[in-house]
């Protein structure tokens, strides 16, 4: 098998890096080398900027009708070449092909929003505030706007960041993760494809110090961010410093409430397949169960139904999850199980020794459940980003709440139950940005922004929705008045009446 060597994408095409230092691809299934893709130079990076640059004088200026045209073909393009999209997401990232094909239907979601920019860029209009005044509001483009993306989603992330960007009329530059890149960028190569003009959009690839390089440079005026909170708060801080507008979706730890009076078998299923899905490896996996009352009685089910979940790479479609990104990934994910049995939690589904035949050297973990976790407990501080459930019990559903809303996290939560009294006063009283009612993953739908709360947000403007409009546009306000000509300077008609 061919290594491929993933190129920069500058101007409108495929640039060969100049860097001395590249980074190794390996397929997380097989360790075989699938890429390499180079971490950019000072004078790439710079070369992508300027491009975006000088392409934002003319983008800016083409009509929203012709944008949206862009997006539709986008989208179009984008359906046809889903399977290809997938198979690289799989390949480079581990997870199943059902769940690679589900991201890419999460991206095209936000693609869609995008192609109602005529819509989305209105502004607003008040006649006659004052004798022949009218006030209104345009949504101007920003500029040039950055995004860094984790890389646990490859193709949803991306297109949680440029799609809206540039069909507000802005130019962008992305530095997509240095771990799986093929997919992104064969997305970007379809946005080309579509009609953007060169420039538009841009790729460097890199770790910190690329990503450093674009939250300094004085000609990025907005930069997204997704990814862990670490690394969120310094781009945050670093990149306002700068003077940029910054949105930062960071890390979590996610919590699901089972009441008593939940769809059992139902809730159970929704339960395992958020938890364990993708390998955890995703923002929005639900890591802890909180289990209220009774409901603490289905542990002994819940245990057995995970044991009988199905680990193999992420080609086999009967899998119910494949491998993690690097061994470095399960590495960390088995020192935290040690570290949970260490400090006392019950390990009721150990899946640190799981073998996978035909794939002896893949980074598999299985699913693994702990009870009686307590919150000093690592496994519940820290964000595992693996196949790891920690389970706790409550007495009633104020304790429920308490619990979550004490962590410092707030990126998603979820509820299962039978009454809608829990479930009001579950999302009233949870301060948590995304909440679900029956719903295990709450990511709204691309319409709507994604949010998030305390540690896991920073920034006042999230992706996607309403709030992507705000974040990738100025608001300019006009107060107009005009006056009736002066007929004898003017030599205007008389008659004419205003």
């Amino acid at each position: 098998m061919t290594t491929r060597e993933v190129p920069l994408y500058i101007d409108g095409k495929a640039v060969s890096s100049e860097s001395g230092n590249w980074h190794e691809v390996r397929n997380p299934a097989t360790q075989q080398l699938v890429a390499r893709v180079p971490f950019a130079t000072a004078a790439e990076v710079e070369r992508a900027v300027a491009s975006a640059k000088a392409a934002f004088s003319g983008w800016r200026r083409v009509p929203l009708v012709q944008r949206m045209r862009i997006m539709l073909r986008f989208q179009a393009l984008i359906r046809e070449n889903s399977d290809r999209l997938a198979a690289l997401i799989t390949e480079e990232h581990g997870k199943t092909l059902p769940d690679a094909e589900g991201e890419v239907g999460r991206g095209l979601e936000v693609v869609e929003h995008a192609c109602s920019i005529c819509s989305l860029q209105l502004g607003e209009i008040a006649e006659n505030v004052a004798g022949g005044v009218n006030v209104y509001t345009l949504h101007q483009p920003v500029g040039v706007g950055a995004g860094i993306t984790a890389f646990n989603f490859p193709v949803m992330l991306p297109c949680f960041m440029f799609p809206l960007a540039v069909a507000c009329g802005n130019t962008f530059v992305l530095k997509p993760s240095e771990q799986d890149p093929s997919s992104t960028l064969y997305l970007v190569e379809l946005a080309h494809e579509a009609g953007l003009p060169p420039g538009v959009l841009n790729v460097v690839h890199g770790g910190p110090e690329v990503a450093g390089r674009l939250c300094d440079h004085p000609d990025i005026k907005a930069l997204s961010f997704i990814g862990s909170t670490r690394v969120g708060s310094d781009i945050y801080e670093r990149a306002s410093a700068a003077g940029k507008r910054v949105q930062a979706m960071m890390g979590a730890k996610n919590h699901c409430v089972v009441m008593p009076d939940a769809h059992r078998s139902q809730a159970l299923d929704l339960v395992l397949g958020s938890a364990f899905g993708a390998a955890g490896q995703r923002c929005m996996a639900n890591s802890v169960l909180v289990l209220v009352g009774e409901a603490r009685d289905w542990l002994p089910e819940l245990v057995e139904r995970a044991r009988g979940l199905r680990v193999n790479a992420g080609i086999d479609r009967g899998a119910d999850l494949g491998p993690l990104v690097s061994p470095a990934a399960k590495a960390r994910v088995c020192g935290l199980i040690d570290a949970g049995v260490a400090e006392g939690a019950a390990l009721e589904l150990d899946g640190r020794d799981i073998r996978v035949e035909d794939y002896p050297q893949g980074n598999f973990v299985g699913p693994t459940v702990f009870s009686g976790v307590r919150s000093q407990m690592r496994i519940y501080r820290e964000e595992i980003f693996g196949p790891v459930l920690s389970v706790v019990g409550v007495d009633n559903l104020d304790e429920a709440i308490a619990f979550i809303n004490d962590n410092p996290n707030g990126n998603g939560t979820a509820i299962f139950t039978s009454s809608g009294w829990a479930a009001r006063r579950f999302e009233t009283e949870i301060d948590v940005g995304q909440v679900g009612i029956n719903v295990p993953i709450p990511v709204p739908a691309a319409f709507f922004s994604f949010t998030g709360s305390r540690a896991s947000k920073l920034g006042d403007l999230g992706p996607n929705g309403k709030q992507a409009i705000q974040f990738w546009t100025q608001t300019k306000t006009v107060t107009s008045r005009w006056f009736e000509p002066e007929h004898e300077s003017t030599g205007v008609n008389s008659t004419i009446s205003l």
